[in-house]
């Protein structure tokens, strides 16, 4: 088989925040990844965002200083993002883009998928059942969340929404004993470093990060990786779920702070803005993520999804919240 030779391209036209302005390309396609070659042979990455003829956008994942129109390089790699996934997955710590933070090995390569998911058939999905126990009484006994629903928790500014996502990550399980294996995955999005470390160092100390993955992303890391976290945590459950047949709860904190990423992207990128200066997509973009919970048929595993959010100025109107109550079932509301 002839393999096609990568063209590096020397075409940049312009660079606006995290966006990178590219012309005179062949067969960009959209959510491609993208080698950007710096002068001094630093190589960073980024993804397509868009395609029209022979224009690409591109957005960088990294900071965009340093960047030449002149002198910069682009490889256009002719595929997604894709997460190393394997059973050695628990117990680790990773950054927004699925690379390990806690100081351990890289992960040995099992399976590898593309972070975006696969589409899920709607007449093959079985409909939510059986008790997820939180060990938290008024979700337990009022709001109770099932295997495969997709339960929010709005909260405010100031409240111990960290606190309470730790509790639950401590204490879930599913009843029915050791035949049911289950875990935990969790997702922070835009959150303090003193948080992280709280938050981690909670977990190390009762051994329940022995059964969890953490994706942490800080409030000072790239907004486009903000964007990314919870695909790769989301790929992570999809495999654990539908390969090894676990129960996976999958919590996410916060997803006001993707919300605000996602607007900071669509004003970098000139967008007619929307409610609030959000973009008019946002509630798609939610919902495939929201939508990759559930239950298939014929397979054991399960994904269960609890995304946390704070509400701007206490407005249960704001459009993240708003939307999200759309696709989800039910809310528990912290106050």
């Amino acid at each position: 088989m002839k393999l096609t030779p990568r063209i590096d391209y020397r075409t940049l036209r312009g660079v606006a925040g995290p966006l990178l302005f590219v012309e005179d390309v062949e067969g960009a396609t959209y959510g491609e990844l993208v080698e950007v070659r710096l002068e001094g042979q630093e190589v960073r990455r980024g993804m397509v965002l868009e395609v029209e003829e022979d224009r690409a956008l591109v957005q960088l994942f990294e900071s965009t200083a340093g960047v030449s129109l002149e002198r910069t390089r682009l490889r256009f790699l002719g595929r997604g993002i894709e997460m190393a996934l394997g059973l050695d997955l628990f117990g680790r710590v990773f950054d927004g883009f699925g690379q390990p933070v806690d100081g351990g090995p890289p992960l040995l390569a099992a399976w590898k998928a593309d972070i975006n998911g696969r589409p899920m058939n709607p007449t093959a999905r079985d409909y939510p059942r059986d008790f997820i126990q939180t060990g938290v009484s008024c979700i337990d006994c009022l709001g109770t969340l099932v295997r495969g629903q997709k339960l929010p928790i709005f909260s405010a500014s100031g409240l111990p929404h960290m606190r309470l996502a730790a509790q639950i990550t401590r204490q879930a399980r599913v009843l029915g004993g050791e035949a049911e294996a289950f875990c935990v995955i969790f997702a922070a999005l835009g959150i303090t470093f003193e948080e992280a470390d709280e938050f981690i160092r909670n977990l190390r100390e009762t051994g329940a990060l022995e059964r969890a993955v953490l994706f942490i992303n800080l409030a000072d890391d790239p907004v486009i990786e903000r964007i990314a976290t919870p695909r790769f945590a989301l790929t992570a459950a999809e495999y654990l779920a539908y390969e090894h047949d676990f129960h996976v709860l999958v919590i996410m904190s916060d997803m006001t702070n993707y919300g605000e990423a996602m607007r900071e992207v669509s004003a970098a990128r000139k967008e007619v803005p929307g409610r609030r200066g959000y973009p008019g997509y946002l509630y798609t973009d939610l919902a495939t993520i929201y939508e990759r919970a559930g239950r298939i048929k014929g397979r054991k595993g399960s994904i269960t999804q609890m995304p946390i959010l704070t509400l701007p100025e206490d407005d249960i109107t704001h459009p993240i919240p708003d939307l999200t109550g759309y696709i989800t079932e039910g809310q528990v509301v912290f106050s």
